[in-house]
């Protein structure tokens, strides 16, 4: 019973610590973009240009402002830390595969003469996949996780739609596909089952 506490501990406090280095990284990340007059914005994704593909990983750390990464900040710790505690190494090949599908769903679909940046598309990533990652594991504990994000976070679901110009619903939409094709990807296996003679 001790390891077991013991090992969640220490999953938490890893969980946390990727997190919160995250959160600081995008924080410097505007800060360092502010100071040179937002050179860094031309990182975002320009559609259907093939140099911009580069650019795909690259802007889903960065941000049009303060705002817009204080907007961003808390769900991802929240909704990232809830992910991480399954295990770094999966997490982080659900968030490559989120802001890969993020990306360059915002290069093919985005209206011409744009640029699309900011972590956003990982947030609703992260929804999708918790949202139906115990459904795929069959994990009970991962099943009530997905029901309380989707009771806090459920509104995000508005974001996947056309309303707000200003706003890439593009990498909302397939930064939310990704996370759900993630959770079926990297599925845990399933336990063999056990046979009992009488």
């Amino acid at each position: 019973m001790t390891v077991t506490r013991t090992s969640a501990t220490a999953r938490a406090v890893t969980a946390g610590g990727v997190m919160v280095a995250w959160v600081a990284l995008l924080w410097l990340l505007e800060g360092v973009d502010t100071a040179t007059g937002h050179s860094l914005d031309t990182y975002g994704v320009s559609p259907r240009e093939p140099a911009e593909l580069a650019d795909v990983v690259p802007s889903a750390f960065l941000h049009s402002g303060w705002e817009h990464v204080a907007s961003n900040s808390v769900p991802l710790l929240v909704l990232g830390f809830i992910a991480a505690l399954g295990g770094i190494r999966r997490f982080a090949a659900v968030v490559l595969v989120v802001i890969v599908t993020s990306g360059l769903g915002v290069w093919l679909t985005a209206p011409p003469d744009t640029v699309t940046l900011g972590a956003s598309g990982v947030v609703f990533g992260l929804f999708g996949y918790l949202l139906v990652r115990g459904f795929v594991d069959r994990r009970p504990l991962d099943i009530v996780l997905g029901v309380l994000v989707a009771a806090v976070y459920g509104s995000l679901l508005w974001g996947v739609l056309p309303t707000d110009s200003g706003i890439s619903w593009q990498g909302h939409l397939f930064g939310l596909i990704g996370g759900v094709a993630a959770a079926f990807v990297f599925r845990r296996p399933r336990e063999p089952r056990r046979y009992v003679t009488v």
